[in-house]
């Protein structure tokens, strides 16, 4: 009988798999503890996974993400834990998995895509599959960034640039794919737009002489100058940062486009000619003022010199002795020049005009009755 035995007990021995150190094994589940995992993996002994042999989340309950009856492939640590039974990793098998799918997309330059696990002080960590992946902040954005915190639990694309899996060192570069992108929009932009052209822009950036705008692909500085017709004291009186605004291509020069509100058919001398022929009488605001005579303001963009000899009938040394900047007076275009947008005033004339028809009146009043 005992011969029996020992002949079934070899047939049987024989039957079942031989297994290594180092191996991958399948198996299936045929039971699930908070911590431990165990599997048929057809050996005369089962398998066991272990809760961190299984992930590197500590305190997980291996019941809710593995139930029985699922097969699994698992790789052996050891044939015989002292126990019996085998040891077996399903971690260390996901993350040679993980590290040979990293490689593949580092050698082929392949874009992955992640969810940032956690923002450190020097960059972003993700995680590909079971494998860590360490972003610098360097590499996180095509400009400075101080505060990366926006980017926690936000989906993310990058590439591999450094692999060194032996030294635990795989890095990702997201901003080459931002320059990548920036420099084929900058190409497509440049492509389509002309001098003369109307095109729609944001308000990116203000400073004090102008303001740079994202024409989708390339900023355009509007310099203060090309704000308006008129006289723009600050850009951020005019723009706030996040504004639309439509904009002429005034000059493209290399990578540097130039852009301006100054839209021809809005230009105030255009029928400047009818509103301020020389004699009409006019109304405007001391715009600034110099030694030889005061700008005044007749509309945005028109501007007329009222000179110190024509601001009164009687001597005026200086403009400022009588006038203030924002002082609104009413004067005669004595002079027109459309070519040279060039209008000149005289308070002195508009009063001389006015005296006459006093004395005019007066010689008037005193003939006789026929």
């Amino acid at each position: 009988m005992s011969e029996v035995n020992n002949e079934f007990e070899q047939l049987l021995e024989e039957s079942l798999v031989t297994i290594h150190n180092g191996e991958i094994v399948e198996g299936t589940v045929i039971s699930v503890k908070e911590d431990e995992i165990v599997l048929n993996i057809g050996y005369k002994a089962d398998g066991i996974i272990t809760r961190n042999e299984y992930i590197n989340l500590s305190g997980i309950d291996l019941r809710e993400v593995v139930k029985e009856g699922d097969t699994m492939n698992a790789k052996v640590l050891k044939v015989n834990d002292g126990e019996g039974q085998v040891l077996l990793t399903y971690k260390r098998l996901a993350m040679e998995k993980s590290n040979e799918r990293i490689k593949e997309a580092f050698e082929n330059k392949e874009v992955l895509k992640a969810t940032v696990a956690t923002v450190l002080s020097g960059g972003l960590s993700v995680v590909v599959d079971e494998t860590k992946v360490f972003i610098p902040a360097s590499l996180v954005s095509d400009t400075y960034e101080k505060d990366l915190s926006k980017y926690a639990g936000q989906e993310i694309e990058f590439v591999i640039s450094e692999f060194n899996p032996k030294k635990r060192r795989i890095i990702g570069d997201r901003k080459q794919l931002l320059v990548a992108e920036k420099k084929k929009l900058q190409e497509e932009l440049f492509a389509r737009i002309n001098v003369g052209d109307t095109v729609e822009g944001t308000v990116k950036n203000l400073t004090d002489f102008g303001a740079f705008i994202d024409l989708g692909g390339a900023d355009g500085l509007l310099h203060i100058s090309e704000m308006s017709w008129g006289r723009v004291e600050n850009p951020k009186k005019v723009f706030n940062v996040g504004d639309t605004t439509k904009v002429l291509i005034k000059d493209i020069k290399d990578d540097k486009i130039a852009l301006s509100l100054k839209f021809e058919d809005q230009n105030p001398w255009l029928n400047a000619d009818e509103k301020y022929a020389a004699g009409s009488i006019v109304t405007g605001k001391v715009a600034r003022m110099a030694d030889f005579g005061a700008f005044v303001e007749l509309e945005p963009g028109v501007d007329a010199l009222l000179h110190v000899s024509q601001i009164s009938k009687e001597h005026v040394d200086k403009p400022s002795d009588v006038l203030k900047v924002g002082q609104e007076i009413e004067a005669k275009v004595v002079d027109f020049n459309k070519d040279d947008h060039k209008i000149s005033l005289s308070i002195k004339a508009l009063l001389n005009d006015s005296q006459a028809e006093e004395e005019e009146v007066e010689v008037v009043a005193e003939e006789p009755a026929e």
